[in-house]
């Protein structure tokens, strides 16, 4: 399915082809700042549950400031947000938000950083250290529980971040480039691990990136976003078969979807960095 909502967002297909009820739609959306800077405008998208939704777009198109009127931390200046039927909702349980930077508490150790969250929905502390200790494993980080933020790689600090959104289980993850800020194996690593960890889960994520490829490995469909103000320019679904793994990457089927979307955001790209020509390849900052 490609092409651009406007107006009212419809139903749309699961991944399964099977038409539901959106879990989270946003109907002619805008944000403007205060001084007139206009960072959203007119945007429109239904998202099913259970899908792993991109956005994709060149720096400044509004990605993360969409994620944050979906948050809850943003109220948008015109338009709506519907999660789960609620208008507009303000920071909740059923959303889950992951940072480009892990954001974690230094003074708190790898074990208190995954459980403060728990504490708060009124977990026990035996019942939060089960939970954080099955977020340890399946994230790879035996061991480094009683681990401090400084004493851990970014990698690893990102990992923790990441564990620390599953633990609360809410239905919605939002991910705000989690990996943005990694050196490009590690981010690989990651990106294979979210794949992982995301699948049979049933949690719809909502992931920001700049990078293409990126994009195309984790995503259902790819909002492909404009320059600011930002609106989404057109939905490009994904065809490729899960689960994913480093051969998909080869495939002719994600190569040529590579070619498709650079084409399409390599204009917006260009004005975004003041005219001047990006190089090739799946990065559009």
């Amino acid at each position: 399915m490609t092409g651009e909502f406007q107006g009212t967002t419809p139903s749309v297909m699961t991944p399964g082809g099977a038409m539901g009820q959106p879990i989270v739609e946003i109907d002619n959306l805008a944000l403007t700042y205060p001084g007139g800077v206009s960072a959203l405008q007119g945007c429109s998208l239904a998202v099913q549950p259970g899908e792993f939704i991109i956005l994709l777009g060149p720096s400044g198109c509004g990605k993360s400031t969409l994620l944050q009127i979906l948050s809850g931390l943003l109220r948008p200046t015109a338009g709506e947000v519907r999660v789960a039927g609620r208008v507009n909702p303000p920071p909740g349980k059923d959303r889950g938000f992951v940072f480009q930077h892990a954001g974690l508490l230094p003074w708190f150790d790898v074990y208190t950083n995954i459980e403060i969250g728990l504490r708060a929905k009124g977990l026990s502390k035996r019942e939060a250290r089960e939970i954080s200790e099955r977020q340890i494993r399946l994230m790879g980080l035996d061991g480094f529980g009683t681990k401090f933020p400084h004493q851990l790689s970014g990698g690893m600090q990102q990992r923790v971040g990441v564990a620390r959104a599953f633990a609360i289980d809410p239905p919605i993850l939002l991910m705000d480039e989690p990996f943005g800020a990694l050196d490009a194996q590690t981010r690989v690593l990651l990106q294979e691990e979210m794949i992982r960890l995301w699948e049979g889960s049933g949690k719809t994520v909502i992931f920001v990136t700049h990078s293409i490829e990126e994009a195309i490995f984790l995503g259902d469909r790819i909002f492909v976003m404009t320059s600011r103000p930002g609106r989404i320019r057109e939905v490009v679904d994904v065809n490729l078969p899960r689960p994913r793994s480093e051969k998909t990457r080869y495939t002719p089927e994600y190569l040529a979807l590579d070619a498709k979307l650079w084409a399409m955001i390599r204009g917006d790209a260009e004005r975004a960095i003041g005219g001047g020509t990006p190089g090739s390849g799946g990065a559009v900052e």
